[in-house]
């Protein structure tokens, strides 16, 4: 309780400083979905990027500097995910490290239960990372191009903190943290359905979703959260009970937002 009031006051001391113009000029330079918001969420965002940004360990690697517009940029779109719910401002993200472009991870040494003959694949290029109580790993050019347009269904901030969402519940298993029972069984039911679907190559799922979300349960579900914040309209019209379920969840109505809002002003 007085670590949470503790927290809570900080926080308020924070959001009571002004918001730098520096700052905004980002968000209407680099973070398209911004145009898309109304008053009062471009205000709760601005609260949450300026605590985001505060309490979040930052660091550049592979020569990129750590600047305000790399900071501002991510925060923008990881708080967006939180815009509509209670949560904990990722406090199971204490750092994130960012590179200037595409990432290849040095190979993995062998673990001590590893098997004599077993095919070990050679480390693959990334443009993200989450780890398990760990840091979440970006890509500056793939962070920029992502945020820069607002509906072309690949966002790796939205992708990666998706990881960092369903993993709060212990693993990363495509089912986030829900309220009881009933709303699990109907997670299942929905999600497993066109999961299953993507993975036999669905037109109609695959016309919805990258089928990169068919890899596992945990990527349908970062997936799933791309294509319901950058093409609500697409998927909404072809799966809406999957957008129907994640509207519920993350309580955002994007296909609604992106109706009513001025795409430039």
């Amino acid at each position: 309780m007085l670590l949470s009031w503790l927290t809570e006051r900080r926080r308020a001391k924070i959001t009571a400083e002004p918001f730098d113009p520096a700052w905004e000029a980002t968000l209407r330079r680099n973070v398209a979905h911004w145009r898309l918001l109304d008053d009062d969420e471009r205000a709760h965002l601005r609260e949450l990027i300026q605590v985001f940004v505060r309490e979040k360990h930052w660091e550049g690697c592979g020569g990129l500097a750590m600047t305000d517009e790399v900071r501002v940029t991510v925060a923008a779109d990881a708080c967006l995910l939180l815009l509509g719910r209670d949560h904990s401002l990722y406090a199971d993200v204490e750092s994130i490290l960012v590179y200037p472009n595409t990432v290849v991870p040095p190979e993995r040494p062998a673990g001590i239960f590893a098997r004599g003959g077993e095919v070990v694949r050679p480390p693959q290029a990334l443009h993200g990372e989450a780890w398990q109580g760990g840091p979440v790993i970006l890509v500056w050019d793939a962070v920029k191009r992502g945020a820069r347009d607002a509906d072309d269904g690949r966002n790796v901030v939205f992708h990666e903190f998706a990881h960092k969402i369903d993993m709060l519940d212990g693993g990363a298993d495509g089912t986030p943290p829900l309220p009881d029972r009933a709303a699990r069984a109907t997670w299942a039911a929905v999600c497993s359905a066109i999961y299953l679907a993507l993975k036999d190559e669905d037109p109609q799922a695959r016309s919805a979703l990258d089928p990169y979300g068919a890899t596992n349960e945990a990527e349908f579900f970062a997936v799933a959260t791309e294509s319901f914040f950058e093409r609500p309209e697409t998927l909404a019209h072809t799966l809406p009970r999957l957008y129907a379920l994640l509207a519920e969840y993350y309580r955002q109505d994007p296909r609604a937002r992106m109706e009513r809002a001025p795409r430039d002003d």
